[in-house]
Order: C-alpha cells, then sequence, then structure tokens
C-alpha cells in the first residue's frame, strides 16, 4: 500500500468525531466476534446439541430484524449521541449479565434477544452521526471504505483467532470481554462525540422513513442492488460441504470462509485508491453483475484453488456494497437517516438470510454445494443485469437533476 494511497484512506481519521465513531465500532465488533463464538461453544458444551447452538446463533439475527424496522427510528426522534452511548451502555449490562457462571440457558436466550434489539437503534445512529460529521460526498465514501475493511478485517480476525481465544480464557471471560468493550465504546462517545439536537424530533414515528424510500425510485434501486449481496453470500453458508465435495481438509472450511472477506478487503482498498465517487457510482452495475458471474464459474467444477480464487475475485467486486451504502444514506434527508438506514440495513439482512436457506435447499436436492453455488451465480446475473439497466436511467436522472 502506498503512502499516498494510505493517507487518502485513512483521511477520515483526521477528524476526531470519526476517528471516535471508528474506534468505537471497531472495539465492539471485536467483542462480539468473540462473543458469537464463545456463545456458540457454551450452548454447545451445555446441552451436546448442534441444532440448539445453530438455534442461539440465530438469535444474533433474528431479532436484528425486527430492531431494524421497529427501533430504528429512534435515531431521528432523539439525539444521535444519546442513542448511540445509551444502546450501547445498555449492551454492556446485558452481555455482562450473560457472562455470569450458570446463567440459565433460558435467560441467555432473551438476553441476547435485548442485545439485538439494543444494536439496531445504535447501527442506525452511528451511520446517521457519520453522515453529519462528514459533509463532502469524496470524504465520506472515504469513511466507509475505512469502515468496510475494518469491518471485514476484524471478521478474518475472529475467524482465524476466535476459537483459540475462547478456548484459552473462557466462554465467561469472553463474554465479559465483549461487555467491556460496549462499556468503552460507550464512555468514548459519549465524551468526544458532539451533541446535536434531534434531527427528526417528533415527526419520526414509526415506518415514516420506510413510507417515505419506497416512494423513491432511486432510492429503490439501490435497495435492489444490495439485495443482490443476497446470492453472493450463497458460498458462506455451503463452506463445509463444499469443502468435502472438492476433497479439501478440514481446515479448508476456514479458507473458504475467509475467501470473500478477504477479497472485499482488497476490493475497498482498491476502489479507494483508484476511483472517484463519480466512476464507482458508474460501477455499481458492472461490479455487482460481475460479482455474481464469477460464483456461475462454478459450474466448470473447480478444485479448491480455483474456487477459493472465485471466491476472492467475488468478494473484491462485492465492496460495490460500500458505495452503495454510502449513495443511499446520502440521498436520504437527515431527517429520515436514522429510520431509513434501518430499513436498509434490514433488507440485506433479509436478503442474506434467505440466499443461504435457498442455498442450502438447492444443494441439499441437487447433492452438490458447487451447484448450488453456480446457480446461485446465475440467477444473480439474470436479476443483476436489468437492476443495472435500471441504476443506469436513474443515475442519469439524478444527475440530469429530474
Amino acid at each position: 500500500m502506498t503512502t499516498e494511497a494510505t493517507s487518502r484512506l485513512t483521511a477520515p481519521l483526521r477528524n476526531v468525531e470519526y476517528r471516535v465513531l471508528w474506534a468505537a465500532e471497531a472495539i465492539s465488533s471485536a467483542g462480539d466476534q468473540l462473543a458469537k463464538v464463545a456463545l456458540s461453544i457454551l450452548v454447545y458444551h451445555r446441552t451436546g446439541s448442534a441444532l440448539w447452538a445453530a438455534a442461539v446463533y440465530a438469535l444474533t439475527f433474528l431479532p436484528a430484524l425486527a430492531g431494524g424496522l421497529g427501533l430504528s427510528f429512534l435515531a431521528d426522534r432523539y439525539p444521535r449521541r444519546a442513542v448511540l452511548s445509551v444502546s450501547a451502555a445498555a449492551q454492556a449490562v446485558l452481555v455482562g449479565l450473560m457472562s455470569l457462571p450458570g446463567m440459565p440457558l433460558v435467560a441467555l436466550c432473551l438476553l441476547l434477544v435485548a442485545v439485538q434489539l439494543a444494536a439496531s437503534p445504535a447501527n442506525a445512529a452511528q451511520n446517521a452521526i457519520t453522515r453529519e460529521v462528514f459533509t463532502d460526498d469524496h470524504l465520506y465514501l472515504r469513511s466507509q471504505d475505512l469502515r468496510g475493511i475494518t469491518t471485514n478485517t476484524v471478521q478474518l480476525l475472529g475467524l482465524a483467532g476466535g476459537g483459540v481465544l475462547v478456548t484459552a480464557v473462557g466462554t465467561s471471560w469472553a463474554l465479559a470481554i465483549d461487555a467491556v468493550s460496549f462499556a468503552v465504546a460507550a464512555v468514548i462517545v459519549r465524551v468526544w462525540v458532539h451533541n446535536r439536537p434531534a434531527a427528526g424530533g417528533d415527526h419520526s414515528t414509526w415506518f415514516s422513513a420506510t413510507r417515505w424510500v419506497f416512494g423513491q425510485r432511486k432510492l429503490r434501486v439501490l435497495i435492489a442492488l444490495s439485495w443482490l449481496v443476497g446470492l453472493a453470500v450463497v458460498p458462506e453458508g455451503l463452506a463445509a460441504p463444499l469443502a468435502q465435495q472438492l476433497n479439501a481438509p478440514s481446515a479448508a472450511v476456514g479458507w473458504l470462509l475467509a475467501a470473500d472477506p478477504l477479497g472485499f478487503v482488497a476490493g475497498a482498498y482498491l476502489l479507494s485508491k483508484f476511483a472517484s465517487a463519480e466512476v464507482r457510482q458508474r460501477l455499481l452495475g458492472v461490479l455487482a453483475t460481475t460479482s455474481l458471474a464469477l460464483l456461475a464459474l462454478f459450474l466448470l467444477q473447480p478444485n479448491l484453488v480455483v474456487a477459493l480464487v472465485l471466491l476472492a475475485l467475488a468478494g473484491a467486486m462485492g465492496a460495490y456494497i460500500i458505495t452503495v451504502t454510502a449513495t443511499f444514506s446520502t440521498w436520504v434527508p437527515n431527517e429520515l437517516r436514522g429510520g431509513a438506514g434501518g430499513l436498509y440495513r434490514t433488507g440485506l439482512r433479509v436478503a442474506q438470510g434467505i440466499g443461504v436457506a435457498l442455498g442450502g435447499v438447492v444443494a441439499q436436492a441437487t447433492g452438490s454445494a458447487v451447484t448450488a453455488i453456480a446457480l446461485a451465480g446465475l440467477a444473480g446475473v439474470a436479476l443483476a443485469i436489468p437492476t443495472a439497466f435500471s441504476w443506469t436511467r436513474v443515475r442519469h436522472a439524478v444527475a440530469a437533476g429530474a
């Protein structure tokens, strides 16, 4: 990485507020990765049931969907710094209770649901504050590049060392570390982030942002582009059977899971280095289609090395989602940005969940993970091409002031 490129990528960190927001998210994300591994191990050791372990893991996903639609408007109704710090403090307390030795399994599940619900207004506030911090579109996009790189790097580190660390310190200590990470995030946000008045105030209500967003064609097209990620994540849910089908060692499951986020980090860096915001918007349709076309190449029955390369390249092309997210946030008025962001993230997560589930069904029906991934790629290309043309028309209309 050249000094000039590094300087451009890290330019947002010169802003104290963003530096604090970035650090708070990185700290809590690292704790979350550790907590997910710890919970899976804890539940499996207590019950001996893979089904229970999977069900508890699902609880890290499902409440966030309800919270994303139902609670994100709080980031518009109340001052966003307060929403972010109070949510983080609540998560610290809840995860701290989860870390107590001997906590009953039912209580663990209820606490986990509450933690995920509290995360929704926090995420909405974090995104909305960042857009307020950076009024310059180019600098804001760089901030999202840095955020995407950090998030995926934390995911890689979690895949590489989460299990080892939990084994070393124990599940209760791992959850305690997560609780501390939320407490630290709450404190630094409260101290160093400026207090701004509520953006929407009493006018912000349940689903007011949802109604407005779906009334805007340009935002509907951006949402459609984001939903394509639902098919791009199919390989993630099929890593274990894919490794087996490729006659690869068990360690290859981790390699296959790591390929996409590793490619994403590389793709985000390259886009940040070489492409302006305008160029990246022009490339959205091409990148989205290419990311899925690379999965369609699994029709060629690749070996492990080729499969890893294809997944990494697909991840690199998939970095287009940073530009989609940043553009969506920019095109939403500040007073609706919290609720609209919650809608956007909820749709993205639902698409990913449905994509992984359908991939599993197809793999089971065909008896082949390779075939399921290839079909996901083909279906994705079929959906991406008309979406890309719609995006081109929308972009031209926006540029013309329509």
